[in-house]
């Protein structure tokens, strides 16, 4: 797991990368989270940890966006759930679902990474090869029956 990146938040609303030592808007943190990296949001005047907030405002941004992930009736659904007795199991099993999805998508990424890399493209290139010596054959075979030499053409048909 990677080490939490200290984001500060100052009373002009502006937002301060500590490992950066600058300034940041929403859309870096979003970039950060993007590349794996694990934020901590800190309001410089009360020491609260405010990353929920954060994240929320960036969720918003970006389901006000062209593509929304979340449908009208979705988000009907999830604010229903914050009045009724099963908020926790609801809670949970979403991220279970979330947790499980992202495995999923890093088991296909190394699948992937494998098919494209290492033995597999090995077994490809070999397969290809093996492909084109058969084709060589082929056509030398073709051009020894039509009396023609492989590579050179012949002015005369061979004598069988």
């Amino acid at each position: 797991m990677t080490e939490q990146r200290l984001i500060k938040k100052y009373p002009n609303r502006r937002l301060y990368d500590t490992e950066e030592s600058r300034y940041i808007t929403l859309a870096d943190v979003q970039r950060l989270m993007l590349n794996g990296t694990d934020v901590k949001v800190i309001d410089t005047q009360s020491g609260e940890d405010i990353t929920r907030g954060i994240l929320i405002q960036i969720i918003t941004e970006q389901e006000a966006g062209g593509n929304p992930l979340f449908t009208t009736d979705m988000l009907t659904r999830f604010i229903r759930f914050y009045d009724e007795s099963a908020q926790d199991a609801f809670s949970s099993f979403l991220e279970q679902t979330l947790k499980l999805y992202s495995e999923q998508q890093e088991q296909l990424r190394a699948q992937m990474d494998q098919i494209v890399s290492g033995p597999a493209v090995d077994t490809w290139t070999e397969l290809a090869e093996r492909n084109m010596d058969l084709w060589r054959e082929m056509q030398n075979s073709f051009l020894q029956t039509a009396g023609l030499k492989p590579g050179k053409p012949s002015s005369r048909p061979r004598d069988e």
